[in-house]
């Protein structure tokens, strides 16, 4: 059973780079640029979000 799970995730993992690889040859650097920032822009977006609810969490375990 446990093969079954390690096969399925290098499947998933081999596929993920074959389409970073194919997504970076495909396109030209400024649309990749464009599209990294982005992601960026979304990823700190997302961590802001986290932190404030991390914040709320701790600030209801400490002052209750």
């Amino acid at each position: 059973m446990a093969k079954v799970g390690k096969t399925i995730a290098n499947l998933l993992i081999g596929a993920t780079v074959g389409v970073a690889v194919g997504y970076i040859l495909a396109t030209d650097k400024e649309t990749r640029q464009e599209d990294m920032e982005k992601v960026k822009k979304s990823l700190n977006s997302l961590k802001g979000k986290f932190a404030k609810k991390g914040m709320d969490v701790e600030e209801e375990i400490y002052h209750s």
